[in-house]
């Protein structure tokens, strides 16, 4: 069970990632590493150059679970410290995550029928593709729109709004994978197996709250910076 409860930046790292576990993937994805012994979350931050406010913002967001966009988000936010969060989170779901995943994937299926393991890797496969489709596109269009924006220049075509609309839920689409391993896979039981597919319903997890972030962290903080830009 993980604590619900709001972190400051004098609270203790160790506490932080010792009572919520899964924020040593934010730690990780804002470049700050582990080592860091009793110091408190401000001095983390400061000594790996990442802004505490963006830190603490992500993490408490993620922690209490909201599903509403947070509409005092530009306040202290750095939109640069986000966006580089955010593609940091793409490296490791595109260069790690799912390579992992894949690789152990042909480990736990090598017994299987061929016509099955066949379907199961082209699956998977045809998933990753989706997923690097997805974050390409916010690679290449999204971040270098909105760093044009933190320069003050506005691309008359384009508009985080836009975004918004064509920003599919990806992580729904490894469900699919996740349901022909326990229903329809034909192999004997494997701690091999068992844990593919717990990777999968964690990664599941993890691609959910990084939509999330995006949803109602990023666009509401791109929102206002637009409407800034406006007046």
């Amino acid at each position: 069970m993980y604590k619900n409860s709001i972190y400051r930046e004098t609270d203790k790292m160790s506490d932080l990632i010792c009572e919520n576990y899964p924020m040593v993937l934010v730690m990780s994805r804002f470049g700050i590493a582990l080592g860091f012994g009793e110091k408190n979350i401000g001095e983390v931050c400061r000594q790996n150059d990442v802004d505490v406010c963006t830190f603490l913002t992500v993490v408490n967001f993620l922690i209490e679970n909201k599903n509403e966009p947070i509409t005092d988000v530009n306040k202290c936010l750095s939109i640069e410290s986000l966006i580089l969060y955010l593609h940091n989170a793409h490296d490791y779901f595109l260069n790690f995550r799912l390579p992992h995943i894949r690789r152990k994937l042909d480990d736990a299926i090598v017994d299987c029928p061929k016509d099955v393991a066949f379907v199961i890797r082209q699956f998977f496969d045809e998933y990753t593709e989706e997923v690097n489709k997805h974050m390409s596109y916010e690679e290449k269009n999204v971040f270098p729109y909105v760093r044009a924006l933190l320069r003050g220049k506005k691309d008359p075509k384009y508009n985080i709004t836009i975004f918004k609309k064509r920003h599919d839920q990806i992580e729904m689409k490894i469900s699919e994978l996740k349901n022909i391993l326990i229903k329809y896979y034909p192999g004997k039981d494997s701690y091999l197996l068992n844990s593919v597919l717990f990777d999968i319903f964690s990664t599941e997890q993890d691609l959910a709250s990084h939509n999330h972030v995006e949803d109602y962290l990023f666009v509401p903080a791109i929102l206002a910076l637009e409407k800034q830009l406006n007046r």
